[in-house]
């Protein structure tokens, strides 16, 4: 599966300069608001050492790591949904995305202007939140329209829809989080209060991490992406970035699994808890409509075993069915 990530927040926080680092593209990162206007899209490869190490294993001629998609669109003010800055017509570029990354600025520096005039991390996050929940209602409300016009057929599914507009109205009126009931409809309108978020606080404190927060220092993450591993190492520093991708892969509990030989050595994006079955599709829908079975290792097993002859020999090379949980790390070969 391919994962796209939205990058948002007030302006000045950080947002481009994360985007700069993430994708060593050259964007506007100016001290004054709205800076960003177009989105920025940007494809980041997941550093993932297992792909180096099975492709060293295979002699593969090409090595493939998974990737992200980072789109940064223009900073929200207070009031983007009324029209306040440039308003929150930017949304529409990251209502597709998979979650939603919100750089928060909890760093004191004179020289850069804050829009709210003050540093303080809690109100900038119910500032951009109710924005998201804002322009959720205006399509919630959209959809309502269409849905009672809809429901004058008497179809039953019509109804059904109607019945989840008008609830999604009412929760986002009230400022309540979307029942799970409720998600499937959401998504359908893709929604933004519904995905997943990931707290970026951009900080001078040391980085630090837990299941939807982070903590990093973007301008020093930027200027160490410049640097080659050497280069960091003599400094003493050691960069944190590759951070986010793995707290991306936490938010949505996602897994790799690899598959590997001479040709190239891939990591395949999947939801924890898929069946091999249901991997197979992250490689081509053939590989799940016409699976047979699999082999399966673990990467380190293939590695301490020196081949796939001795892995078998030694039995940690496995034949699963189409229901086997696969694990993180799995090495596979689908037989079709």
């Amino acid at each position: 599966m391919s994962l796209k990530v939205g990058i948002v927040g007030l302006p000045n926080v950080g947002k481009s300069t994360l985007f700069q680092a993430l994708t060593q593209k050259k964007v506007d990162t100016s001290n004054y608001p709205f800076a960003t206007i177009e989105p920025n899209i940007g494809v980041v490869e997941v550093e993932d050492a297992r792909v180096d190490a099975l492709a060293d294993f295979s002699k593969s001629a090409k090595r493939i790591p998974a990737v992200i998609e980072f789109v940064d669109i223009a900073g929200l003010v207070k009031g983007a949904s009324v029209g306040e800055g440039l308003g929150n017509q930017f949304l529409a570029h990251i209502r597709e995305v998979d979650a939603i990354v919100e750089v928060v600025r909890a760093f004191e520096n004179e020289k850069i202007i804050h829009v709210e005039s003050s540093i303080n991390p809690e109100r900038d996050k119910s500032i951009i939140e109710t924005e998201l929940f804002m322009a959720d209602l205006a399509t919630v409300e959209k959809a309502l329209a269409r849905a009672e016009k809809d429901a004058r057929t008497g179809k039953t599914e019509a109804k059904k829809c109607l019945d989840d507009m008008r609830a999604l109205v009412k929760h986002i009126r009230a400022g309540q989080a979307i029942p799970e009931n409720l998600h499937e409809s959401a998504r359908s309108l893709s929604l933004l209060s519904v995905k997943p978020i990931l707290y970026l606080h951009n900080t001078t404190d040391e980085p630090s991490n837990n299941a939807n927060f982070l903590s990093l220092n973007i301008k020093l993450e930027e200027e160490l992406s410049h640097m080659t591993p050497e280069e960091q190492k003599e400094l003493g520093i050691e960069p944190h970035l590759r951070e986010l991708a793995r707290a991306c892969y936490r938010l949505l509990d996602l897994i790799s699994f690899f598959t590997t030989g001479e040709d190239e050595t891939r990591a395949w994006t999947i939801p924890s808890g898929s069946t091999a079955k249901r991997a197979g599709r992250a490689i081509h829908s053939d590989f799940e409509e016409k699976f047979i079975r699999a082999e399966v290792i673990f990467w380190e097993d293939l590695l301490k075993a020196g081949s796939h002859a001795r892995a078998r020999t030694l039995g940690l090379l496995r034949t699963e069915g189409k229901d086997y949980i696969v694990k993180n790390g799995d090495v596979i070969e689908f037989r079709i």
